[in-house]
């Protein structure tokens, strides 16, 4: 995955730099060296490694999931939007809280993801939303790394008050704490709420954060717009994007981040649209791809199956899904410096799957392929034999 500093795009997005017998030396959670096994297996440095034997396995970055929800309630609470979860927020515990999230993220580290996005977006409730700050704070980047993100979700009454309080109350005390790294934002496309998004997305860059906006409604085309003006880091869901929005991101630095996922509801709801993901990427967009993990509504866990819908839904191709759940995720969390790719001085974030061709990845729906997971050089997760 070795390749440009800058998001994947066009032909780069193509690009995974296989090595078709190839190894990694790790030393100190960093990747040392990364080449043909010969090579490697002839340093001075290589001698008196522990060996992991990969041979006819597939050995790559672990995934990037770039968009979840994973502090939402869980299945089996009732219904609605962010005030009836808030409401179950404030009733449990901080404790259960950490304890259930810490259980979801073990889950994806079972499936190969090492890094994490993790929203928050309750409404105009401060205290709801710290808590949950202060809970990925708790969780202390293990077993993945965690990417926290304030998610501004405004009510539909009380709007002004609300996005008041987010700007004076609650963007100062998370940036004072350190609770998160992005501030994210619901976009609506009603005009009367563009000069909020506005003074939103001023105050976010004023203070620091890097900015996302959820892109998930009709005509998305002025969010581009404004996002672009305040270098968000990017927009994502586009379900409702064209060609003139492609041809709009194309001029950006944004990533695209598509959740394929988010095509398939519970309950018989009518699903978004598909993103239009091979108009985005022939337009030379850089697109990520993530899970929209969400316990109650969209419980996917497995970025191996959304590789797979990006190929059979979204039209891309097994090694544009690849990159997009990798590395153009890490650009898409401002972390591709670290994470992303297996390369000489990044953190040794790697995922072992039981396939002797990547593109057989994209064939695979719903099971598990890895066979170990690492973050930073540890071993998080490692197949274990079925008991009789």
């Amino acid at each position: 995955m070795r390749g440009s500093k800058a998001p994947r795009r066009g032909q780069e997005l193509q690009d995974l730099g296989v090595i078709p017998d190839g190894a990694l030396l790790i030393r100190d959670g960093v990747v040392a060296q990364a080449g043909p096994t010969r090579r490697l297996e002839r340093l001075t440095e290589a001698r008196g490694a522990r060996e992991i034997n990969a041979a006819g396995r597939v050995v790559m970055p672990g995934f990037v999931d770039s968009h979840t929800h994973l502090l939402w309630p869980p299945a089996g609470t009732d219904g609605g939007g962010a005030e009836t979860a808030a409401r179950y927020m404030r009733s449990t515990t901080g404790q259960r809280l950490e304890s259930r999230a810490r259980l979801h993220l073990e889950t994806m580290a079972r499936h190969g993801t090492t890094t994490v996005e993790v929203k928050t977006g309750f409404g105009p409730d401060e205290n709801v939303e710290a808590k949950l700050l202060r809970v990925l704070a708790a969780l202390e980047q293990r077993p993945l790394e965690i990417a926290a993100t304030f998610l501004l979700n405004l009510p539909e009454e009380g709007r002004e008050e609300a996005l008041e309080c987010a700007i004076q109350v609650l963007l100062p005390r998370i940036r004072r704490g350190r609770l998160a790294r992005f501030a994210d934002v619901a976009w609506s496309p009603e005009p009367a709420w563009r000069a909020g998004l506005e003074r939103y997305l001023h105050a976010v860059q004023a203070l620091g954060f890097r900015s996302k906006i959820h892109a998930d409604r009709p005509d998305p085309a002025a969010a581009i717009v404004q996002a672009a003006a305040h270098r968000a880091v990017s927009a994502d869901h586009l379900e409702y994007a064209g060609a003139a929005e492609a041809e709009l991101l194309a001029g950006t630095g944004m990533v695209a981040t598509l959740l394929p996922a988010a095509g398939h509801l519970p309950g018989g709801r009518s699903p978004a649209p598909a993103a239009p993901a091979r108009v985005l990427a022939d337009a030379g967009v850089a697109i990520a791809l993530a899970s929209n993990f969400n316990p109650r509504d969209n419980p996917v866990f497995n970025m191996q199956m959304i590789v797979s819908l990006a190929v059979r839904e979204l039209g891309l191709t097994a090694e544009e899904a690849i990159s997009a759940a990798t590395i153009n995720g890490a650009h898409a969390l401002d972390c591709a410096a670290r994470a992303g790719s297996l390369e000489f001085g990044k953190a040794a974030d790697v995922v072992m799957l039981s396939i002797g061709d990547y593109r057989d990845l994209a064939g695979n729906f719903g099971g598990n392929l890895a066979q170990m997971t690492m973050r930073r050089g540890e071993v998080t997760y490692r197949e274990a034999a079925v008991g009789s």
